[in-house]
């Protein structure tokens, strides 16, 4: 058995943007707490969490990595993220296994889009947030411009925990203190901010603290602490050098002794239900007496433990040799080992309790999002889902060797299982084979991937944009499909009316036959023809989407009547009354953010205009950069990277990230309508 309880355990994840130091800090964590002899580095590709080959390459982080240590008497699960936005999905995913978000911020370049994007996931979620101001000991920064950005971007609960003092060589901590020396602000003053903020929180504590006029005992402030981390009343604001060390000593002293055990934190949002509806809430209890319940929330598909699933333990405790179900499965499986990592290394345990993170490999049924359970009770448990961002970068993608079409679908499936940003697409037109992520380092990093790991080589192109098709207006269509060519014939007859959705709203298929003309045998394969309509396109091509479909007359025929006809019947009908429905061709609109030299701020703005683009903001950052935020239709930007490294000499940087879509103007639809030529079908 583990020797520790729920109650001294501690799971967080190190979030925030790329270059901020992260897995340095991490590294330094691990060093301080006596977990490992010697702090590698990042530049020589010696770090516990960057292990992977292409991580040491690319000198950042690329994938989420655990680890954990003990200290103080607690024992601390760490996973440390990616921060650049191309991998924005595995540092999202990582938040579904912790109750702490710690977000670092670069002194130097301030907050970034991952600093926003990350405060505002770990929000949503529930979490406890505390942000991490790293490399304090960096030339030019200015310590309390950053304080006060940040109390003015996430507001005034961002109060000091600690201070930098003596050239930030060191940091002083205040909660515990109501005085000494500090290299800005006052050590006395943030002591009493923070006080005040957290007696507020306890009705009885205030009154003694008002009546009294003396400071609360450290002991007496710690279920407000974490009351207020828990409703976001306080995010603390703590300092640190990763590469001195200074204030790592603090850093783990709060983590141990202010941040939520899992009895504490917000409780895992679960529901029982079907999957995407709204169920009923179920209370995780993290109790390790009563019956299993964890979730997956990253996926490995590893070249020597085969298929690996990560997972939090909320409830129950999970044990070597016991059975465990996945969802509503049915047949159980075995618990042959069971593991903890650190870094690249599994290390073998007997048990995991709730609040544990852990991994079990070898089991297929393991996927993104699963729930592993040990009862049938729990079949229907769900976590509610995290908002990822939708992948919109694109390419198509063949193999250079014929015969190895099976291998990369096989390959593409694996990659997709571990990565929540990264889908694959099957053009039923084109036959295009289109992957698709969040930016074109996220691309490279897959295609390197399976050049390396699988030996598999791919040739590349830019792919079609994925338009859309709606309609604007009611309509009816009718297709009578009748076939005889000696011996049985078909015969189906379908009615149907369509109408328009909100955007967004997607498909539904509604069956108002009375009188069993069409009978409800053949119902399936009406609605199967109805898709296969909206999957081909009606105007140019591209899937039909928000759109309600109404099926309320037909006809069959004793001897005749097939399904093959009711299919064919549902799809020309679908056809005909698309095409009676003003339909238009929706195009993907994202939001683009551009960091850049501020001399090339104009420029930018002025060629996103001229690509229909619509500039929402420009925000001047440290080290003479500005960023742009804006909206653009993705089909102008396919080619961006080339012209943005041409317009910087090289120096700027952007991430997409889909909005909505949007209708395209007429002439582009004249246009793509123009070169979408279905084939006539035969009757």
């Amino acid at each position: 058995m583990a020797s520790y309880t729920t109650e001294s355990l501690r799971a967080v994840a190190l979030v925030g943007h790329g270059g901020a130091g992260k897995t340095t800090l991490a590294e330094s964590l691990l060093f301080h707490a006596g977990a490992i002899t010697a702090k590698g580095s990042v530049e020589k590709g010696s770090t516990v969490c960057d292990f992977d080959a292409q991580e040491k390459t690319a000198g950042h982080s690329l994938n989420s990595a655990l680890a954990n240590f003990a200290w103080e008497g607690v024992h601390i699960h760490l996973i440390d993220t990616p921060g650049y936005p191309d991998f924005a999905g595995q540092a999202t995913a990582a938040l579904a296994g912790v109750d702490t978000a710690i977000v670092v911020i670069n002194a130097q370049t301030g907050i970034e889009l991952a600093t926003e994007r990350m405060m505002r996931v770990a929000q949503a979620r529930g979490l406890a947030r505390m942000i991490v101001i790293n490399k304090i000991d960096a030339d030019n920064v200015d310590l309390p411009g950053l304080v006060a950005a940040i109390r003015e971007r996430f507001g005034k609960q961002c109060l000091l925990l600690d201070l930098p003092a003596h050239g930030s060589r060191d940091v002083v901590e205040v909660l515990e203190h109501d005085n000494g020396d500090a290299d800005f602000d006052s050590i006395a003053h943030a002591h009493r901010e923070l006080i005040d903020q957290l007696v507020e929180e306890d009705e009885s504590l205030l009154a003694r603290y008002l009546e009294e006029g003396k400071d609360p005992s450290a002991a007496d402030l710690h279920a407000p602490f974490e009351k207020a981390l828990r409703e976001g009343h306080l995010i603390p604001i703590l300092f640190t050098s990763a590469r001195t060390g200074a204030g790592i000593g603090e850093l783990l002293h709060v983590l141990a002794s202010l941040a939520p055990n899992p009895a504490e934190g917000n409780p895992p949002s679960f529901y029982k239900g079907e999957p995407g509806h709204a169920g009923e809430p179920f209370a995780a209890v993290p109790d390790a007496g009563l019956h299993v319940l964890a979730h997956v929330f990253k996926v490995v598909a590893d070249p020597y433990m085969g298929k690996v699933g990560i997972f939090r333990v909320h409830q129950g405790t999970v044990k070597k040799d016991s059975q465990l179900f996945v969802g509503d499965g049915k047949r159980p499986f075995k618990v042959a080992h069971l593991y903890q990592l650190q870094g690249k290394d599994y290390v073998e345990v007997d048990s995991l309790l709730p609040g544990d993170i852990g991994a079990i490999a070898k089991v297929e049924e393991l996927d993104f999002d699963a729930v592993l359970h040990d009862s049938h009770e729990e079949d229907h448990i769900h976590l509610k889902p995290l908002e990822f961002p939708k992948p919109m970068q694109g390419l198509a993608v063949e193999t250079r060797r014929k015969g190895d079409e099976q291998r990369l679908f096989d390959i593409l499936h694996k990659l997709e299982l571990e990565d929540p940003c990264f889908e694959v697409e099957r053009h039923p037109t084109t036959h295009e084979t289109v992957i698709r992520g969040l930016g074109e380092m996220h691309l490279r990093y897959k295609l390197e991937k399976m050049a390396t790991q699988f030996k598999l080589e791919l040739d590349t192109r830019p792919p079609l944009i994925p338009y859309r098709e709606t309609v604007t207006t009611k309509a009816e269509g009718h297709c009578r499909h009748k076939k005889q060519s000696g011996g049985a014939g078909q015969f189906g007859e379908v009615y149907l009316k369509i109408e328009p959705l909100p955007r967004g709203a997607g498909f539904e298929f509604v069956d108002h036959v009375k009188g069993g003309v069409i009978p409800g045998v053949f119902m399936p394969a009406v609605e199967k023809g109805v898709l296969q309509a909206l999957e081909g396109g009606v105007t140019a091509g591209f899937p039909v989407e928000d759109l309600r479909v109404i099926v309320y007359d037909g006809k069959t025929h004793p001897v005749d009547g097939k399904e093959v006809a009711f299919v064919t019947a549902g799809r020309k009908a679908t056809v005909a009354a698309i095409r009676a429905a003003n339909p238009i061709v929706l195009e993907p609109i994202v939001t683009i953010e551009i960091v850049a030299p501020e001399a090339a701020i104009g420029d930018l703005t002025g060629d996103l205009s001229s690509r229909r683009g619509h500039i929402t903001g420009t925000n001047p950052r440290p080290g003479g950069t500005a960023s742009i935020t804006g909206e653009v239709p993705l089909a102008e930007i396919t080619d961006y990277a080339s012209r943005l490294k041409s317009m910087t000499g090289g120096q700027g940087a952007y991430s997409i990230e889909f909005a909505r879509h949007a209708q395209v103007p007429p002439q582009v639809q004249q246009k793509l309508a123009a070169a979408f030529r279905p084939q006539e079908e035969e009757d």
